[in-house]
Formats: structure tokens, C-alpha cells, sequence
């Protein structure tokens, strides 16, 4: 499994569009096979950083999940209104596998 993690950079005056575009995505990611940890916007700290979280089988499932998610009817509406509403300066992506398992304290 592979967990990934988008950091964006977006406009501080655009936090409601981010918004926005997050709750569109935690109906279209799910739908389309990846499992959504969630959208995050900036609360305290850094008023530009926001991140989403999912989590992918392998890379190949990710390339058909990403097809998937370009053919998605609220898929193709978010990545327009992104465009339009010009409120992500910038966008990158990391694949991170989780290697700290088990957690807790061993008895």
C-alpha cells in the first residue's frame, strides 16, 4: 500500500474555492478507487500550505485510478473550476509506504 500525499501552495485569499475543490474531491476520489484520507486546508500557522491524503494499492492501480478520475464527470468540473478560479499556485506529489507498523507498545 502507498499513502499520497499533495501538498499544494494556494492563494490565501482563496481558501473557500480549496475548499470547495477538497469536498468535490472526497465525493470523486473514493468513486473512482482510491481511499481518501482526507483534504486539509491551512487553519493555524501557514496560510497557503493544504494537503490531500489517499491511499493506493500500487503505482500501476494509481495510473488507472488517475484515468478513472480524468473520465469522472465531477472529476472533469473540479479540474476546471481549479483552472478557472486560479487558486492553486502549486501542487506536488509524494509516495510515501508506511514502515513504523505495528504501533504501540509491545507487551
Amino acid at each position: 500500500m502507498l499513502t499520497c500525499i499533495i501538498r499544494y501552495e494556494i492563494d490565501p485569499t482563496k481558501k473557500a474555492q480549496f475548499e470547495t475543490y477538497a469536498r468535490n474531491w472526497g465525493q470523486a476520489i473514493p468513486r473512482c478507487g482510491a481511499d481518501l484520507i482526507g483534504y486539509f486546508a491551512p487553519h493555524e500557522g501557514s496560510s497557503t500550505l493544504a494537503y490531500g491524503i489517499y491511499n493506493i494499492e500500487n503505482l500501476a492501480e494509481y495510473e488507472a485510478y488517475r484515468a478513472r478520475l480524468a473520465a469522472d464527470p465531477l472529476g472533469q468540473e473540479n479540474y476546471a473550476f481549479a483552472q478557472s478560479e486560479r487558486f492553486l499556485l502549486r501542487e506536488d506529489r509524494t509516495f510515501l509506504k508506511l514502515c513504523s507498523t505495528p504501533h504501540g507498545n509491545p507487551k
